[in-house]
């Protein structure tokens, strides 16, 4: 479970912009210091304003989106978020993604802002305070050809939401006039569920590129720029849900509110069970075991040995009933896979309490 970053409960933008000044400052080494290269103070205050006026057009901007007079599309942004339980509310990791071929620096601001359905934003003043708001300095990232990838996350309660999100990059002279910068801006709507209820339930599905032990847990007020670390774990999500035959498919979920009985003991099952879609005039085939049906237009392909989850497994320290989750996954080669389209069904079963949940998760194999 995600402890809630205490600046993620209803941040307001200006110490938000403030702290990213500072970063892009030091960034840019326009932070005065005490040795003989000072910087002249007033030519700093003069950095910091432009800095400042910044963050204030971004926010006209999300304005301007919110209200429906457009937004700018110097490159298009891609959106896709996860859900999982935080403490309190629930956390939204999320990745922004957008070809910044066409940019002509590095550096970028990415303004979010997160405001309940049928709250009202009017430029310059907004009438209900956002449930989230925040400016990052960000360095854009073009390693791995020319898609760039933003991640960052938010904590807000269960509920249904818009969010925008603003993307413009910032120049090598913090001098050059603001239009003159590249944008991207888009709107999503929400609907944030909630883990909290006491009953079973699990978080969203990720497709991951792999999992990353680390040596200890992050700082809590960390966690929204490195959404994806779980407990000793990082996430690394998997850019799509298409992969070649020399990959592995690798999901990752966190199982919550487990019955516990006595002696804090739980014990959670989760199967996992492979169909295919089928290539042209094929028929349905067969029946999946554990009296799991195909569903009409589609083969069975495989299992995995189910999971257990017990004290046995997690170890007598480990405890549910504390709000711990369950961190379960499950890697499959694709070696022998035929190039096509894939449904993976997900069963998690309380065995106390007999409850179950069932998950989809939709994948495509390509390559020979």
């Amino acid at each position: 479970m995600h402890p809630l970053p205490y600046h993620q409960r209803g941040q307001l933008l200006m110490p938000a912009i403030a702290l990213a000044l500072l970063a892009v400052s030091c960034a840019f080494g326009l932070v005065a210091r005490g040795d003989g290269g000072q910087r002249d103070r007033r030519d700093q205050a003069r950095v910091e304003e432009a800095f400042q006026r910044e963050g204030e057009a971004l926010a006209g901007i999300a304005d301007a989106v919110l209200a429906g007079r457009g937004a700018p599309a110097d490159f298009t942004l891609a959106w896709r978020n996860d859900f999982f339980k935080a403490q309190p509310g629930t956390f939204v990791p999320f990745t922004v993604t957008f070809d910044a071929f066409s940019l002509s620096s590095r550096a970028a601001m990415l303004y979010v802002r997160v405001e309940r359905q049928g709250g009202k934003s009017v430029a310059g003043r907004r009438g209900q305070a956002p449930a989230y708001e925040t400016i990052f300095p960000v360095r854009i990232d073009t390693a791995e050809g020319r898609l760039a990838r933003l991640t960052r996350g938010f904590a807000v309660p269960p509920g249904r939401y818009r969010v925008v999100v603003v993307v413009r990059e910032s120049p090598q002279d913090p001098g050059d006039p603001v239009q003159a910068r590249k944008t991207g801006a888009l709107v999503r709507e929400l609907d944030v569920p909630d883990f909290w209820t006491g009953e079973l339930a699990i978080s969203t599905v990720v497709l991951a590129d792999r999992v990353e032990p680390l040596r200890a847990a992050i700082p809590p007020d960390e966690l929204d720029e490195d959404p994806y670390v779980v407990g000793t774990n990082r996430i690394h999500p998997a850019a799509g849900s298409t992969f070649t035959r020399k990959q592995e498919l690798i999901v990752v979920f966190l199982v919550y509110n487990p019955a516990v009985g006595v002696d804090k003991h739980f014990d959670v099952q989760v199967d996992y069970h492979v169909y295919r879609k089928n290539q042209g005039g094929e028929p349905s085939g067969g029946t999946a075991p554990d009296g799991k049906g195909v569903r009409a237009g589609e083969r069975y392909v495989t299992r995995t040995n189910p999971q257990r989850f017990n004290p046995s497994m997690m170890g007598p320290g480990f405890d549910p009933a504390a709000g711990t989750p369950v961190l379960a996954g499950q890697g499959i080669l694709l070696a022998g896979f035929e190039a096509g389209e894939y449904r993976l069904e997900i069963t998690v079963t309380d065995l106390l309490s007999r409850k179950s949940l069932l998950r989809d998760v939709a994948f495509a194999v390509v390559g020979l």
